[in-house]
């Protein structure tokens, strides 16, 4: 009787337990597969937007072929390689390329003295005397072969930023470094707005402020610890965040003045309070880290983070 009442019993525990055929058992074997799916796609999707990353500062216009930053004076400035421009290229480029003049808030591109050199472009098509635009994602690129200048508007003083795609730190790329992939650091934020949005002063390299739009933090927990950032919102860029942050990681593995990072719209859009995903595998190096021409805007003080973020882009071995 032991042994039947031993059967009868262990029958029915099998009974109770999940069968393979049960919906039950069939959603918790269909979960792990469909997480390990959805990791899996994050991890290509992270990858390549690395690839992408690194393609864009290796480009002909990318950031290691900045090799110049020279202020525009009011009124005429020269541009060429020869020894009466006021500003000197120091690339293969033609004797004089152009007068740039300012005056106010217009600068102007006019011919020098013969013409403009042959192949020079303002925007793509051949070059015509005219203004030239300092704003944003409407900048003017003035371009001769692999040499392309545009002007900047850094608090009412224009520069002349000069790019070459024969620089030596193109041609001595070696590529990015970055930490491991690492799903923790990619976390749901807690959104808020401001109202009204405010208008935040973002240091810079240059010892200038910039005024930017903020729409309102993201609040988010590391490691049992709560956190805020504030992001701002760049001209021509409306349909991102834009967050300017440091860790503790800049004083060992990344660089050193902080790093940056994107985000998509919060779900319910700026002005609603909501929810909006911040990946920190994505951060990445300001143009600072690869040229020393860059005009980088640096951490607001509550940017600042206490917490380390060993992830995303690690400092760049020039």
């Amino acid at each position: 009787m032991t042994g039947i009442r031993v059967s009868i019993l262990c029958g029915l525990i099998l009974a109770l337990l999940p069968h393979p055929s049960t919906p039950a058992a069939q959603a918790q074997s269909a979960a792990a597969p469909a997480a390990a799916d959805s990791d899996a796609a994050w991890r290509q999707g992270l990858i390549a937007w690395r690839a992408q990353r690194e393609k864009e500062i290796s480009a002909p216009d990318g950031w290691l072929t900045l090799i110049g930053l020279q202020w525009l004076k009011a009124g005429v400035n020269l541009v060429g390689t020869a020894a009466d421009c006021g500003i000197r290229l120091q690339a293969q480029a033609p004797a004089h390329i152009g007068l740039l003049t300012v005056s106010g808030s217009m600068v102007q591109l006019l011919a020098p003295a013969g013409g403009f050199p042959e192949g020079l472009t303002v925007g793509g098509s051949p070059a015509r005397e005219g203004p030239i635009s300092a704003e944003g994602a409407k900048t003017s690129t003035i371009a001769w072969h692999g040499l392309s200048m545009t002007v900047l508007d850094r608090g009412g003083r224009y520069a002349l930023r000069i790019k070459d795609a024969d620089a030596p730190a193109r041609s001595g790329f070696h590529g990015l470094k970055w930490y491991e992939p690492d799903p923790r650091f990619r976390v749901a934020a807690q959104w808020t707005p401001f109202h009204p949005a405010k208008v935040e002063k973002i240091p810079t390299v240059l010892g200038t402020t910039l005024d930017l739009p903020s729409p309102g933090f993201a609040a988010f927990v590391l490691d049992g610890q709560p956190y805020r950032l504030q992001p701002v919102i760049e001209p021509g860029d409306e349909h991102e965040l834009f967050f300017i942050l440091r860790d503790p990681t800049s004083e060992t593995t990344t660089y050193s003045t902080g790093r940056y990072l994107r985000a998509e719209l919060p779900d319910h859009g700026l002005d609603q309070a909501g929810k909006v995903v911040l990946d920190f595998n994505e951060l990445y190096n300001p143009p600072c880290a690869y040229s020393t021409y860059a005009t980088c805007p640096l951490p607001p003080e509550e940017n600042r983070l206490l917490v380390a973020i060993p992830a995303g882009e690690e400092r760049y071995l020039k």
